[in-house]
């Protein structure tokens, strides 16, 4: 209606929008569907009106084919079936950018306004009714459009922060009570909980975090439980940070921006969620130009950014918003988040995605982009990347550590075909034989955190792309160690021998190692490692320390896993051959339990630990 009209279901489109106009819609959970349907009853004589928004949560009604003559959609982020089936036959238009640019194509005239409808909650004393659960870019389309017409619903929540249009920027309303849409609760599965499990390891206490839409975000959420001081600065808020807000463990206490705040675009999710932030002092919205903002987003020290993908390439590049040909999602606020978490201090930009497709037929590391995608984030952007199988580190790395790193988190199936692939263009040296694998005896989540001294360490297979950092720990030893761990003195770790130290089968021998993080990089610091004897079916066991870190237990620690590993395997025994003189490292080994033996090397003693089937048994039970 009018704002002078009795008739609560009646508004005069003539007098705001004529045929050729532009119009735009409501977003997310904040879609006015019963203006639709009022504008669509009475739209007898308008045709050709382009329909701009990003993602809906409704039926979308207007991307029907009967509707056609009267709507043009254009779609700055695709959702919904019939959104995606609309472009996918041409009628319907996509437009890639990134969220936080949106704004200026309505204020600088590249989309220009002519109405904007959007949903709000009913006035306040003063006035001002909120935009409630969706601000991003609908703030800026009350901003920029010629006319702005409101479904003023009585559910929807008033939120805080700049979510507020006073009715004197309204020209229409029609008062329509309308049930919010929500989101169906994601069941888990194995594969998004180990990818949960491995992201929230990367995150550290005191970060702020940007998280999106789906399972895997929740899957996060749920593994940050026993975390501390956690931020929120995210385009999206879900159900997931209710309990963890509830609990304190976001509190925004160590934000560097918005401190005490969490801070969003717009919220999806269950009635629990819209209720919690109804009237939340804690929660504030704010229009995605500010929140989507890299500049901004950077000013959060330990900045976290969580984002998805359709596939990631060997060189680090991702495809996000289309399969092959077929446009499917969008930019959307991916590229302004990681670029922001780049630019933070401390600053994290995660990629995390399954190893393969549902079906498992296709996998999502792949050699090349298929033809048809399109590269959203640029290799040059992301610093991690995850999936089931583990964390792939990215920041600094060359093209040929990165593609091992990236074979090393694909689905085991498909790491032969990746490896063959990539050596066909010198990717890797033509002595890198073997694929990465695995070490699934250390549990689904393939690292383990340990504590020495008061400094974290993690627990992990030593892996191909660690060719560098291998030579990097054999130049950090002194003459004594490198004479007790290769019996001589030895003066070089050439680039070849240091692949074929790091390229290990290890579902049949055996190579782990404790690594640091320095600020973003990694250090290896220990490395512990056995030789399968199949003759035997024994293991052969060795172990190098940095001298600064021995007598912390990371030699005892890296023996016992190796134990409960080769226990599992049904290995026989473990053996060990350590000079005579290495008076520490003999203790390790007899306080684990190894026997000294008889040897004719009068420089050597040899040690054994026999595994009875006993213990197998019992280390499977575990």
């Amino acid at each position: 209606m009018t704002k002078n009209n009795n008739d609560h279901q009646t508004i005069n489109w003539r007098d705001y929008l004529k045929s050729g106009d532009r119009i735009f819609i409501g977003s997310h959970a904040a879609v006015p569907n019963a203006l639709i349907d009022n504008l669509i009853a009475n739209s007898t004589t308008l045709h050709d009106i382009e329909v701009v928004h990003i993602f809906t949560l409704s039926k979308n009604i207007w991307a029907e084919p009967k509707h056609q003559d009267l709507f043009k959609v254009n779609a700055l982020f695709i959702g919904g079936k019939n959104i995606r089936e609309a472009i996918a036959q041409g009628r319907a238009d996509y437009t890639p950018c990134f969220i936080s640019d949106i704004p200026k194509l309505f204020d600088e005239n590249i989309l220009p306004l002519d109405v904007a409808l959007i949903m709000v909650s009913p006035a306040d004393e003063y006035g001002y009714c909120s935009l409630g659960v969706s601000v991003d870019i609908v703030s800026a389309a009350i901003k920029s459009a010629k006319y702005v017409i409101a479904q003023i619903n009585p559910k929807m929540p008033r939120t805080n922060g700049h979510s507020f249009v006073h009715l004197n920027q309204i020209h229409a309303f029609i008062n329509v009570e309308q049930n919010l849409p929500e989101l169906p609760i994601n069941i888990m599965d194995q594969t998004t909980e180990q990818i949960g499990q491995y992201v929230s390891m990367l995150v550290e206490n005191g970060s702020t975090l940007q998280i999106g839409i789906g399972k895997i975000p929740e899957a996060v959420l749920k593994y940050l439980a026993n975390h501390k001081d956690l931020g929120i600065h995210s385009e999206m808020l879900s159900d997931g940070v209710i309990e963890l807000m509830l609990k304190g463990v976001i509190n925004n206490r160590k934000k560097t921006f918005h401190k005490g705040k969490a801070v969003v675009t717009f919220c999806m999710g269950s009635q629990k969620l819209y209720d919690f932030v109804d009237g939340n002092p804690h929660v504030e919205f704010y229009p995605s130009e500010h929140v989507n903002s890299p500049v901004k987003i950077a000013r959060n020290d330990n900045m976290v950014s969580i984002n998805s993908a359709i596939e990631v390439d060997l060189t680090g590049q991702v495809v996000s918003d289309s399969i092959g040909y077929e446009f499917y999602s969008g930019i959307g606020g991916q590229v302004d988040f990681i670029r922001g978490a780049s630019l933070s201090k401390g600053g994290k930009p995660i990629i995390a995605l399954p190893s393969t497709t549902k079906d498992g037929k296709i996998s999502r590391i792949v050699s090349h982009v298929t033809e048809g995608g399109g590269v959203v984030t640029s290799r040059g952007h992301v610093a991690y990347v995850v999936t089931e199988y583990g964390i792939a580190s990215l920041q600094g790395k060359s093209i040929r550590e990165r593609a091992l790193e990236l074979i090393r988190i694909a689905h085991p199936k498909f790491r032969d075909e990746l490896l063959a692939n990539v050596r066909k263009h010198y990717w890797v040296p033509e002595y890198q034989e073997s694929s990465p694998s695995s070490v699934p005896e250390l549990g689904s989540v393939e690292m383990k955190k340990f504590t020495f001294a008061k400094v974290n360490y993690i627990l992990r297979a030593l892996a191909p792309a660690d060719e560098r950092k291998l030579q990097e720990f054999f130049y950090s030893h002194n003459k004594e160690t490198l004479m007790m761990r290769y019996n001589h003195h030895a003066t070089q770790m050439t680039r070849e021998k240091s692949c074929n130290l790091v390229s290990v089968n290890q579902h049949t021998d055996l190579a782990l190692c404790f690594t640091e993080r320095k600020y973003k990089g990694e250090v290896i610091q220990a490395v512990g490692r056995y030789y399968f004897i199949e003759s035997i079916n024994a293991g052969e066991v060795a172990f190098v320390i940095k001298e600064s870190l021995r007598g912390r237990g990371m030699a005892s620690t890296l023996l016992a896993e190796m134990t409960k590993i080769a226990k599992i395997r049904g290995l026989n025994k473990l053996i060990a051959c350590v000079r005579r003189d290495n008076a520490s490292m003999l203790r390790v080994f007899e306080s684990s339990g190894f026997i000294r033996q008889y040897s004719e090397d009068i420089d050597e003693v040899e040690l054994e630990l026999e595994l009875s089937l006993t213990e197998i048994n019992e280390s499977k039970l575990k």
